[in-house]
């Protein structure tokens, strides 16, 4: 599936600016990490773009009506598995077995937290976030209370991770795509 594709049929089931921001983020993690690995950043961004598709509209059916929109939209098997494992033991029995999907579980809930630590900093920015301010946030239960703590550091052991490399990585893959997101955010408020 082309990106813009992928983009045109995550609009039609997603309005709100968070879901559309937080699939933009989740898409240039995962174009982030397929670069680092030699992968197809295509495909890898591509699932990261789809794999909240059905959360804005039907959150009750999070992972168990994606399958059908994705089809219908035109998405291959290989990326209805990989949008389904995100959810493994929260809303789907669907476990995610290749590396790419290990990273679209570990970094889906921890692209929310790091987003959120962000717009507590003066510079509402990860650019100057550090590990250490990180890692304090990820401590505090309170913070971003929706965003699991066991599923990143079950998705870190998935990935064969330390907790801080996940963190470490993640953050760099939101540092170097945050300009392109809040260009693509920006370019939506314009329409």
């Amino acid at each position: 599936m082309e990106r813009q594709q992928a983009w045109e049929l995550l609009c039609r089931y997603n309005r709100e600016p968070f879901h559309l921001r937080h699939a933009l983020t989740v898409e240039a993690v995962m174009r982030y990490f397929a670069e680092q690995r030699g992968e197809d950043a295509d495909f890898w961004g591509v699932a990261g773009l789809l794999h909240d598709i059905d959360f804005e509209q039907w959150p009750e059916q999070h992972c168990v009506k994606a399958p059908e929109l994705l089809r219908e939209g035109g998405a291959d098997e290989a990326t209805v598995h990989a949008v389904c494992s995100h959810g493994w033991g929260l809303c789907s029995d669907v476990e995610p077995t290749h590396e790419m999907e290990k990273l679209l579980f570990a970094s889906d809930e921890l692209t929310g937290l790091i987003g959120a630590a962000a717009l507590m900093r003066p510079s509402k920015s990860v650019q100057d976030m550090e590990l250490k301010s990180l890692k304090k946030k990820y401590k505090d239960k309170k913070f971003a209370a929706g965003c699991s703590r066991e599923v990143i550091a079950r998705g870190a052991e998935l990935c064969g991770l330390t907790l801080d490399e996940l963190l470490q990585l993640t953050l760099d893959a939101m540092r170097v795509s945050e300009d392109v997101v809040n260009a693509q955010m920006e370019s939506l408020h314009n329409k």
